[in-house]
C-alpha cells in the first residue's frame, strides 16, 4: 500500500486520499517522517521548507495550498506516476 505523509491538521486532505486507498499517517515532527517512511508528503504550504525536511527526502512533496482535497489526491497521483 503506498503511505502518505500528511502535515498535521490537514484532516480535509487526510480523509480524501484515505478514500482514495492511500494509507495516511499525519505527521507533526521530523521523526515522524523516519518512522513512516512515506512514499509522498502533503503539506500545507505555510511553510516551504516543512521541518526542513523537504529538500532531503527522496519522496515527493505535494503544497496543497489552494487545492481541493481532490485535487491534492490528483496531485498526489500524478507525483507517484504509474505505479507496477
Amino acid at each position: 500500500m503506498t503511505k502518505i505523509a500528511v502535515e498535521q491538521g490537514l484532516k480535509p486532505f487526510q480523509d480524501a486520499l484515505r478514500n482514495a486507498g492511500f494509507v495516511v499517517a499525519e505527521i507533526e515532527r521530523p521523526e515522524d517522517l523516519a518512522r513512516v517512511d512515506p512514499h509522498a508528503i502533503v503539506i500545507s504550504g505555510m511553510d516551504k521548507d516543512f521541518m526542513g525536511m523537504t529538500d532531503a527526502r527522496e519522496a515527493p512533496v505535494i503544497n496543497v495550498a489552494g487545492l481541493t482535497p481532490e485535487q491534492a489526491v490528483q496531485e498526489v497521483r500524478r507525483s507517484l506516476g504509474p505505479r507496477e
